[in-house]
């Protein structure tokens, strides 16, 4: 059968292929729309196993809550060069597999995978698709879920960088700002209790060791060391460390004071190489 222009144009604003795919995969279709899918997608998936050791290293990073600020979600969709991450398309499928996320809230980035994206299409299905249509490895690197009385995201300039912030109580406004804080500061644990033991020992050697090579006598060693893993902690723990915005609190503080006794209870960060 005849493949027209608008046919092919068709195919196009459903797959986001090029129009040289389009008219191929419909030709070998016969003009069955969803066999040419079909057929897009079996190219993509040449197309990923091809790339499947590629480093897929840029991306878009999107954080997204709910429309109650108690759940949150981040989803880290990479790709191999900053410019397919870029483009407009990609930022949008990207933001609709974070919606697809906080609507479903899944656990996993498995189950995630298995989400439909539109229709009979999964989540899994369309990255294939997609690889196919652009020509690069294109994967969700990560997934993060987050739950809490009030809970907001802030996505850094250029989708290169999304956190999440909850707070046991309070408003989306203070939650946003703790969340700008662990995207400006990169805390490595929420407080002391979190600190990886293996973070916690490599500091206190290394501690130990500018001590004995100051001269310090050899008892009072480990009491140094304590006090400068404790401004290890105060300077990278997320609720010790000095608020942003003012200087003079902590984010502790600044939490406890914008609602009366209100805590942080936890935060994600993703990011591509930030």
């Amino acid at each position: 059968m005849s493949i027209t222009a608008a046919d092919v144009n068709k195919l196009r604003q459903m797959t986001g292929a090029g129009m040289m795919d389009c008219k191929k995969a419909l030709t070998e279709a016969n003009g069955d729309f969803e066999a040419a899918i079909d057929v897009l997608r079996k190219q993509g998936q040449k197309v990923a196993a091809k790339r499947a050791d590629r480093d897929a290293t840029e991306g878009a990073v999107i954080a997204m809550t709910n429309e109650t600020n108690t759940r949150g979600v981040v989803v880290s969709l990479n790709c191999e060069t900053d410019f397919v991450a870029k483009n407009e398309g990609y930022v949008d499928m990207a933001k609709k597999m974070a919606s697809i996320a906080i609507a479903n809230f899944p656990t996993t980035k498995e189950d995630l995978l298995a989400l439909s994206y539109e229709g009979s299409l999964t989540i899994a299905d369309k990255l294939i698709e997609q690889t196919g249509v652009i020509g690069e490895k294109i994967e969700i690197a990560y997934y993060e879920t987050i739950e809490g009385g009030v809970v907001a995201g802030y996505i850094h300039a250029g989708n290169k960088l999304a956190t999440l912030a909850a707070l046991s109580a309070g408003v989306a406004e203070t939650a946003k700002d703790v969340a700008m804080q662990a995207a400006a500061m990169n805390p490595v644990g929420l407080d002391r209790t979190s600190v990886p033991s293996d973070v916690i020992e490599r500091e206190l050697e290394v501690a130990r060791d500018m001590v004995r090579q100051e001269g310090k006598p050899e008892d009072m060693i480990e009491k140094i060391a304590q006090g400068k893993l404790g401004k290890f902690y105060k300077e990278n723990t997320l609720v010790e460390q000095d608020f942003i915005k003012d200087s003079k609190q902590s984010v502790a503080q600044y939490v406890a004071s914008a609602a009366a006794g209100a805590t942080v209870t936890g935060f994600r960060r993703v990011g591509l190489g930030v």
